[in-house]
């Protein structure tokens, strides 16, 4: 168990170091009005669920 959580902090960093290197990918919603600003990252969270599914498929594979 303690295995796990130690991969699953090294995804989390990986990840976070990925994320602030690209930031925003094109395909996010970004709306801007007067006062208001939506930010919806559907791109990313796209790529970031496919990159964990990846990684979690691999790590099943090696229990």
């Amino acid at each position: 168990m303690g295995k796990m959580f130690i991969v699953i902090g090294i995804i989390f960093v990986a990840i976070g170091l990925i994320w602030s290197l690209f930031g925003k990918l094109p395909g996010d919603i970004t709306i801007k009005k007067d006062n208001f600003t939506f930010h919806f990252p559907i791109v990313t969270s796209i790529v970031v669920s496919v990159i964990l599914s990846f990684i979690m498929f691999i790590v099943g594979k090696f229990r």
